[in-house]
């Protein structure tokens, strides 16, 4: 029997000082039996990181022709394409041709090794931005923010990012490795 999603239910009140956008998010996040806490809370970041009305949460680990998350216009074209870890450089190339703009959120042990190895293959995509998210300092690990009904803020400015719940807070660092965007 196939093991099921676990659901998880957010409010997120995002303040992204470098964008301008305040608001705040209702949101459900299905937690695939393979991801990660540590992952999850980062798509709640990425989230943030781009939060908008229109931006939803994609298949990601169960559909591989899905994104972690998506936003798409009114005539359903694909505005806006963001994966998390280490996708396949062919993965990243056909969605730069479906998307009008494609962001990777790198993270984790082996992130530098992966983009070392992705880097040439990926410098000629037009629309795609690659970023490594670092977490700095302090002692909580994102994951121990991780709860089944979770009330959030995430603060965004000069390339940093607090996420926190009241009581506990994690500091990310969000370094461009790539930026081969118009805009």
């Amino acid at each position: 029997m196939a093991l099921k999603a676990t659901i998880y239910k957010a409010q997120l009140a995002v303040a992204d000082i470098e964008r301008g956008h305040y608001a705040d998010y209702a949101l459900t996040l299905a937690r695939h039996p393979s991801e990660t806490d540590e992952r999850m809370m980062l798509r709640l970041v990425a989230f943030a990181l781009h939060a908008d009305e229109a931006l939803k949460f994609g298949k990601g680990l169960s559909d591989p022709d899905e994104p972690d998350l998506w936003r798409h216009d009114l005539t359903g074209l694909i505005e806006e394409w963001i994966e998390l870890g280490q996708p396949d450089d062919r993965n990243l190339i056909r969605a730069c041709g479906r998307a009008r703009a494609v962001t990777v959120y790198n993270y984790g042990g082996s992130a530098a090794t992966w983009w070392a190895a992705a880097a040439g293959k990926l410098e000629r995509a037009r629309n795609l931005r690659v970023r490594r998210l670092n977490v700095v300092g302090g002692d909580v690990p994102i994951a121990a923010l991780a709860a089944r009904t979770m009330t959030l803020n995430a603060s965004i400015q000069e390339g940093q990012i607090w996420l926190g719940d009241g009581e506990r807070t994690v500091t990310l660092d969000c370094v461009s490795l790539q930026d081969t965007t118009a805009g």
